[in-house]
């Protein structure tokens, strides 16, 4: 922790773009904050990057320009960023910097709490249990999402991902084992980074015309925003969400997009520190600093509550060997990655099954959390549509009057996956028993002799003939 008294020195011994370089300094902590006294009397903010006995590296949020090396003075606070945490901050919508930009007043109550977060012990971490119902059934029947998960979206530029990522905050909800609404705590924190303002005001549409900005907290960094508190954004609302789960036992849903900017504006304050770049031109400390971000996830055995990620990234070219998507692969539980081609068909959500996975959704559903039949069942239509891939790829060469009535039940049942089970209109929201049954009655397409990943006793329960 950081404790050293407040110290103001005035003259700098290098300015590059929101980088400034202090000389001669004396007990200045990494991470500490900053406040730059400008020319015209106002003040911003930074952070200190990089320190060692002769000088300090400091990182300045709303940029460098108009300031003078001569005359510019910087005082160190002894302390790093705080962020003020309420479960007052429900409602309300803030930018990047946590400041209020909703009309409403400053937040008050609560504790002020470092935004870097402190390391949650292994030993006092819950396995993630019990699911998250979306509504939307791509999500909730194959790719379920878990409490105490992290479970990012892959999309590409011109994907409708802010649609789907609106839709999940409307319509996300804790049920309990009859799935009926339950009572526990539930909230949801959203971050915007570096997105132009008309979609920065179609999320805020969307939450106030359905209600669900009651329940939300909004934390909106705008493409015209300095890159430099883009790093910030995403600290301030887990430090928020880690008060909300771990102190209030709330289950906190934080939707992150575009985790892609975040990643630009890193490289960005890189390149200006003259760092060596890597892969791409991204700073080496990508992977652990991605880290630092989603391993503030999960449950905790002193705490009832949760905190769950929802990551959107948007991949460059479609390219899912990219460093953002490929490193945050690496960190995460499974990944949900949007289609072009169903998107090019009409088909929304756009959610490719086939490459989407949620690694831990066994542990959350079936007996005791969803349905008995659920796990069964999603893994016979998962081996079900990969056959459908085949089997269209066999009549592109020999023709469909050529294949064999089970292919040809394959073909329909393709079909009626995408249009019937996948797409979704945009305020359609399923139970997960509404899911379930969609899929029951598209297996109700095969042959019996094909649904080899479910029980005779399920076929004969869910599948008269």
């Amino acid at each position: 922790m950081i404790t050293s008294a407040p110290k103001t020195y005035t003259g700098l011994s290098k300015l590059a773009g929101p980088i400034l370089v202090i000389d001669n300094i004396d007990n200045v902590a990494y991470a500490e904050i900053v406040e730059i006294e400008t020319p015209d009397g106002s003040v911003r903010n930074g952070r200190v990057l990089e320190i060692s006995d002769k000088f300090a590296l400091v990182q300045v949020f709303e940029g460098t320009y108009g300031l003078a090396t001569e005359t510019t003075s910087v005082r160190f606070l002894g302390r790093p960023l705080l962020a003020r945490v309420s479960e007052q901050m429900l409602g309300r919508v803030f930018d990047g910097l946590g400041k209020p930009i909703d009309g409403g007043p400053e937040p008050f109550g609560g504790d002020k709490r470092d935004i870097n977060g402190e390391p949650i012990n292994p030993v006092a971490r819950k396995y993630p249990r019990e699911f998250i119902q979306t509504g939307v059934s791509a999500i909730d029947g194959l790719n379920t999402l878990i409490r105490g998960q992290k479970l990012p979206i892959f999309s590409g530029n011109g994907l409708p991902h802010n649609q789907l990522a609106a839709k999940i905050v409307r319509q996300a909800k804790i049920v309990d084992k009859e799935g009926k609404p339950s009572d526990d705590k539930f909230s949801v924190i959203f971050v915007a980074m570096g997105v132009k303002h008309d979609v920065a005001q179609f999320f805020r549409r969307e939450f106030e015309e359905s209600g669900a900005l009651s329940n939300v907290t909004m934390f909106l960094n705008l493409a015209n925003d300095p890159p430099e508190e883009r790093v910030v954004t995403p600290r301030l609302a887990l430090t928020l969400a880690e008060h909300l789960a771990f102190d209030c036992d709330h289950h906190v849903l934080v939707v992150l997009t575009d985790m892609t900017n975040y990643c630009e504006a890193l490289r960005e304050v890189a390149s200006a520190r003259g760092e060596v770049p890597s892969r791409k031109g991204y700073p080496g400390y990508l992977y652990s600093d991605l880290a630092s971000l989603y391993e503030r996830t999960g449950r905790i055995s002193s705490a009832e509550g949760s905190i769950t990620q929802l990551p959107i990234l948007t991949m460059p070219n479609d390219d899912i060997t990219h460093p953002v998507p490929d490193l945050t692969g690496y960190i995460t539980e499974g990944q949900i990655v949007l289609s072009r081609e169903l998107h090019a068909k009409g088909i929304f959500p756009p959610i490719n099954v086939l490459p989407s996975l949620s690694r831990i959704m066994k542990d959350g559903i079936g007996k005791g959390y969803t349905r008995v039949d659920h796990p069964n069942w999603a893994t016979q239509l998962y081996a079900a549509y990969s056959r459908v891939e085949y089997v269209r790829s066999l009549a592109s060469i020999i023709g469909e009057e050529e294949l064999t009535d089970t292919d040809k039940a394959y073909l329909k049942f393709g079909e009626g996956f995408e249009n019937k089970f996948v797409k979704q209109n945009k305020n359609e929201d399923r139970s997960i028993r509404d899911t379930l049954a969609i899929g029951w009655e598209l297996l109700s397409i095969l042959p019996n002799h094909e649904l080899t990943r479910i029980s005779e006793e399920e076929i004969a329960e869910y599948l008269p003939r």
